[in-house]
């Protein structure tokens, strides 16, 4: 079978019952996307991508801003993300924000959030044909280190949206496994 990213007639099509909208904005045609978005098969789904956001202000300037609200907003953004990113997986979306938020004073149950949420960002780097970086285990212990998990975490949520350049937040783009 071809590859449908380097076919120029390819038509957008990917499987029976799943979008015909092609991932990639109108500006790209299918011979511009580079070389490395090519695999021997055709997409297994299709998922919306997320937002990019800036680690640095992610991490420490929004929060400062916020008197440490936004870590709350940013977590369930990125949980909601990664389960419109991949639809095949069961992800909860508002279950980790209750768990910081009502059970952060345990410390047990926010290190099990963080792990499965590093979880989650390793199947997302799977799913777009990443080899997954994101380590579960250095997600909880940089939870220690001045909270650099979420600078960390965010940096790894943005390889995957490096993975599909020029495509603009929630455009549909290929998931491989």
């Amino acid at each position: 079978m071809t590859n449908p990213v380097n076919n120029p007639d390819y038509s957008g099509q990917y499987a029976p019952g799943q979008s015909s909208q092609h991932p990639y904005p109108a500006a790209q045609s299918p011979a511009s996307v580079p070389a490395h978005y090519g695999t021997a098969q055709p997409p297994a789904a299709m998922g919306l991508l997320f937002k990019e956001r800036n680690p640095i202000i992610t991490w420490l300037v929004f929060p400062i801003i916020t008197l440490g609200i936004y870590v709350y907003v940013w977590y369930y953004k990125i949980h909601k993300e990664m389960a419109e990113f991949d639809r095949r997986r069961q992800a909860p979306v508002a279950g980790p924000v209750l768990v910081l938020f009502f059970l952060g004073w345990t410390v047990i149950a926010p290190l099990v959030s963080f792990y499965n949420t590093g979880q989650r960002i390793q199947n997302a780097q799977r799913a777009s044909g990443l080899q997954p970086t994101c380590s579960p285990i250095l997600s909880c212990l940089l939870t220690f280190v001045f909270g650099l998990n979420i600078l960390y975490m965010q940096s790894e949520l943005n390889k995957i949206v490096d993975r599909y350049p020029g495509a603009p937040e929630g455009a549909q783009v290929p998931l491989y496994v």
